[in-house]
Formats: C-alpha cells, structure tokens, sequence
C-alpha cells in the first residue's frame, strides 16, 4: 500500500468487546485505508493501563498514515459519561489535540445499521436511500447485541434513547454467548448427577477443552474467563444441529430471553402497536442464522408487525461513521463407577526405548558434528523398523477409513511426548481435510494442562485413561489408538480397556515388540523395533519421530480414502488465511487449468471451498464455456 498518496483528513473508527477490538481508518472520500483487529476492548474487563496499550496498538498499526481528523471509540462496558470522559483522557494521550467521540458499544453497532452502507465494489462508504416501509411515520430501532455479552439499545425518531441490560456476564449477558456455554456446563453437570449419564453436550465439551473426564470441569471453570466460558456456545450450536436435547433446550430458553428484554427495551421509547425496528448482533446472532431466525419469531410473537433485519457488517463501520460526524462532515450524534483392571498383565522387563544405546556411550564426549551424524543415522534407521510394520498400518488404516464413512471417529490416547503428538496430528485434520474437529480428537494424560507441562503422575493413572474414553462417548464405531514408546503406560491401557469394552476397534502404538506377545492389549500392536534412544529414556527423539511418519501415514491415507484429496492436492483444505487461500488458488487451477484470477473468483463464489470451485470449473469447462476467463 502506497501511503504516500493519501490526503487528509482521515477518520479512525474503534469498537470494543469482549473478544477483540476492530479498528477502521478511512480518509474524507470515505475509502476504507486499513482495518486492524487486537484482543479484548470492554472496558469493564480493562485497566487504565491496559486500555492505554491496545490504543497504542491501533495507533501503531496505523503508522504510516496522517493523524486521523477525529476518532470514535466505542467500548462494551462503557455505560455512560464518567466512563467515556475516561475514555477520552486516554485517547488524547494517543491522539493529543484529536477530536474523540467515546460511546458504548451499542451506539457503534446501531449507526453501523443507520444511514451508512459500504458499496463493495468500491469500498466507500456511502449515505444509503431512505428505506421503503409501509409504516406511515418514522421507526423506533432497537438493537439487540448477543456476543460474548448481551445488551439492549433502542433509538426513537426523535433522537430519545434508552438501554436494557448490559450489567456484565456476573448480573446479567442473558441470551449471550457466555450465558449458553456457562448454561451447557450447568445443564451437563446437572444430567450427569441426575441420571448417571455424561451427554453428547458433554462430550463435546471435554473435547473442545481438550480435558478427560467431568471432574476436571471444576479447576478449569474455577479459572476461566468470561470469553472462555463463551468459546462454549459454538459447541452448544454444534450439538443442537445434531438434535441434541439438552443444547436444543438451552438455545430455545435464549431465543426467549433476547426476545423478551429487546421488547422491554422497546416499550421504554415506543407504545405496543408502533412500528419497532429490531436490527441484530453480534456474532451469537449473525453467525447462528438459524437461531437468528427463531428470535425473530420470538420477537413477531411479542411484537405483531415489527421489522427484524440482522446488521449488515460489523459495528466497527459504526464507530467510523461517528467519527466522521465528530469531524465535521456530519452534525455531531450522539461420574460413572471405575472400569475394573483387564485380565492382561503389562510388562515390567525393560523397554528398549529405556534401554542404552552403545553407539552414544561417548554422547557427551563427541564433537557436534559427530553427534549430529551420530543422531542423523539413527533417525535412518526408522523407516525399514516402521516398513516391517506396513500390513499391520494398512490394516489399521482400512478400519479409520470405514469409521470415518459410518460417522465413527479416530481418537489418539497417549501420555507425555505421545500424548501431545496425537493432539498436533488431530489438530491439523480440520484445516487440512476441513474435516470437524470431533472427528480426530487427542487425549493426553493430564488433560489441558499436560499439553504444555509435565503433570506429575498422570501417566500412572489406569483408571483415568479409562474415564477418559468414556467421558467422550466411545462406541463401536470408533478406532482408538493408543499412544506409548515403551507400550507399557498405565493410562493409555487403561483407556485401550475402556474402549474395547464399549465396542471401539483398538491398536496400540508403540517401540517395544515385546508387547506384540501380550494377548488382549489391543486388536491391533503396531511396535516397529527401533532400538534404544540416543539419549537414554528420551522417547521425544526416534521414538517421538517415527510416531509422527506413522499418525502421518494413518490420517492423511484415511482422508485420501474418504475423497478429501485429488491427485495428490488437498482439495478439502480450509482456506483461513492468506497462505491457504493463495494455496486454494493453485490447487484449483492444477485441476482445471483456469487462470488465476478465474479460480479466485470460482472460490470466492463458492465460500472458498476447493472441491465446490473445482467442481464449478469442470462443469463450466465441459459445457463448452472457457475455464482460463473470469464467469
């Protein structure tokens, strides 16, 4: 971008939340200049000091460009004048003799669906034409917001306002985002104590927090944030859309309650039977259009004849149209039972993954070089040990793959090094296959907290691995693989236990042949013989790699049986930024040949999805209509 060509005067608009802050520069012509996105911006949730700080960050972001003419700064949190005169004093120490407009985030929202719309092809924002009603005299507007938080703003045609809620996720966010994930977990713990039953809710959650089993629940809520707790509702959606009973409950009992506090905040401006405008959002509302579309109805119900239509982009543009005002172009405006030990014995002669390596007895005497060399060809050795094992790895694959088309799913099971290895290969599945991220999942000894430290003796606990898979709904249809350089774990066969009983197909993966002889351990014993570690007892090293070249081999073979790869192009993966899109690009015109700015366009028809605008262009193509020019 070439900032040199840029006159003043430019306008900065910020909204804040309690997610992430937006901010939009556009200069006088009203053309977007730049956006950038931080973290949180409520300003309940923020110190002074704080606040400072993500303002600098939008500042410098913007480095470059002239000093804006005015800003709008409109925060969640910031109720009323006291709050936005502090607000003001902070801009003008990162703004110094710049005009500010500090508001509350509903203001920025509901001028965001005003006057003003963004013409796409130009990126200018534009007064838009009065709109066409059948209403004979002006409209009351109320803006419900349901986000991480919730709130109620309405404006009548006369410039009155007033607000409902906005008390915070502790007195009141009724209808958001952190009252539906802080509801699921009450709901599910609540089923659990009733009936004896963990849920599909449930489950859900365990995986989406990466913990094993509900009791370890209480650490984790006792130190979530609010936003934590939010991330919840995108599970509680997820379960819904699958008919689940509790999530469907909860969902509706929050369609109601948006609905009920937006017409208490009408009737604050307006009288029943006046038209009301409702304009939606916030991310729970226009990301959940099928929720959306039942508080509307809630609304219709409670308020014949009312318009309800969702805001058309984000609040931030709102924030940027008062900024403009404030600059002079506009007037100013204001627990189940523990699943018993197996039969089977675990052995407790030596692993060879504990084993010395005689080549390295003089480890800490080589010179680098030497020992990289000595490293190098050890690593050598892994794929001929890791070969020998192929039929027992074909056979494992064949049996995902069929999980995988019957709506099973492949959980890894592991502890330590292994552990988290399982975790990185499942957590690469969604944006490579765009595959849901309940499809491969990781469980690690330790859970959550395990991912990034050791947690003394979780490895030990059988019965722990055992809850584990029952707490994430282990069935019949499922493959689990179990994780282990020595093979002999107490949790990963604890939780291959578990899952045989409830019907999962089960392997074990591990570096000591031994357990090949030990009957009933798992269907399946993948055990390449790779000999002890360079570094005695470090299983990270041939041991942490060769699992990573076989979980490799079992996900991306699997998906290419499952159609998520053409050739040898990922055609299924999710294209979420820069890189990928530019990446779904090439692989689109590998297939059919089209020029760049061709496949773009296919894409961006088909909402990015590589096989939808691959698909595209070979009908296109094969009706006669030329595929290397833009449709």
């Amino acid at each position: 971008m070439r900032h040199t060509t840029i006159q003043p005067p430019v306008f900065l608009g910020i909204e804040g939340g309690g997610t992430r802050t937006v901010a939009l520069l556009a200069d006088a012509g009203g053309r977007l200049l730049k956006r950038f996105e931080g973290g949180p911006g409520n300003f309940k949730l923020l110190t002074a000091a704080q606040l400072l700080r993500r303002l600098r960050e939008v500042r410098a972001a913007f480095a470059g460009f002239p000093q804006p003419a005015a800003v709008a700064i409109g925060l969640a949190g910031a109720r009323g004048e006291p709050e936005w005169q502090r607000i003001r004093a902070i801009a003008a120490k990162v703004w110094p003799g710049v005009t500010c407009h500090a508001t509350h985030d509903l203001e920025t929202a509901l001028a965001a669906g005003d006057r003003w719309q963004v013409a796409s092809d130009t990126r200018r924002i534009r007064r838009a034409p009065a709109p066409v009603t059948c209403h004979p005299s002006p409209v009351t507007q109320v803006l419900l917001l349901s986000g991480t938080g919730s709130c109620f703003f309405a404006r009548a045609a006369d410039g009155r306002t007033a607000r409902f809620g906005g008390w915070g996720h502790i007195l009141g966010d009724k209808g958001s985002a952190h009252e539906i994930g802080l509801r699921a977990l009450k709901a599910c713990v609540f089923y659990l104590d009733r009936d004896g039953e963990w849920s599909r809710l449930g489950q859900r959650i365990l995986r989406s927090l990466q913990l094993n089993e509900p009791g370890e629940l209480i650490p984790w809520a006792q130190t979530a944030g609010k936003a934590d707790i939010a991330a919840l509702a995108v599970e509680v959606f997820a379960a819904a859309a699958e008919r689940d009973a509790i999530a469907k409950d909860i969902l509706t009992g929050a369609s109601a309650s948006l609905a009920r506090d937006g017409v208490a905040c009408a009737k604050k401006l307006a009288k029943t039977g006046e038209p009301v405008q409702f304009m939606l959002a916030g991310s729970v509302l226009l990301r959940q259009p099928k929720f959306a579309r039942a508080v509307a109805k809630e609304l219709a119900g409670r308020w014949p004849g009312c318009m309800v239509t969702p805001l058309k982009r984000e609040s931030a543009w709102g924030a940027l149209a008062l900024a403009t005002r404030a600059g002079g172009l506009q007037p100013p405006a204001r627990a189940q039972a523990p699943i018993p030990h197996s039969a089977f014995r675990i052995p407790h002669s030596l692993s060879p993954t504990e084993a010395r390596n005689p080549r390295s007895m003089n480890l800490d005497k080589l010179s680098i070089a030497d020992a990289i060399e000595l490293m190098l060809s050890e690593d050598e050795k892994l794929p001929a040990a890791i070969r020998r094992e192929a039929p027992k790895i074909e056979r494992v694959i064949g049996k995902i793959v069929t999980a995988v088309k019957r709506g099973g799913r492949l959980l890894y099971v592991g502890a330590g090094t292994s552990g988290r290895l399982g975790i990185l290969d499942a957590s690469e599945c969604p944006p490579t296959f765009r595959v849901p991220p309940e499809l491969v999942q990781g469980i690690i000894a330790g859970a959550q907290a395990a991912v990034f430290r050791a947690v003394e003796g979780a490895e030990d606990d059988r019965e722990a691995g055992a809850r584990a898979v029952e707490f994430r709904g282990v069935g019949k249809m499922d493959v689990i693989v179990g994780i282990a350089a020595s093979g002999r774990t107490p949790f990963v066969h604890g939780a291959l236990a578990g899952a045989r009983r409830h019907g999962a197909f089960t392997v074990l993966l591990c570096f000591n042949p031994a357990m090949n002889r030990q009957r009933g351990v798992a269907q399946v014993v993948i055990a390449p013989d790779i000999g002890p570690e360079v570094l005695t007892g470090s299983t990270r090293l041939k041991s942490g790699t060769a699992t990573k070249l076989i979980l490799n081999m079992l996900t991306t073979l699997a998906m290419v049986r499952t159609g998520k790869v053409v050739s040898n192009l990922m055609v299924d993966l999710n294209p979420s930024n820069v890189k990928l899109r530019d990446r779904a690009v090439r692989i689109v015109r590998e297939l059919t040949g089209a020029d760049y700015e061709t496949a773009k366009a296919a894409l961006e028809r088909e909402a990015w999805v590589v096989k939808a605008a691959w698909q595209r262009l070979t009908r296109k193509d094969a009706s006669g209509a030329p595929a290397s020019k833009p449709a």
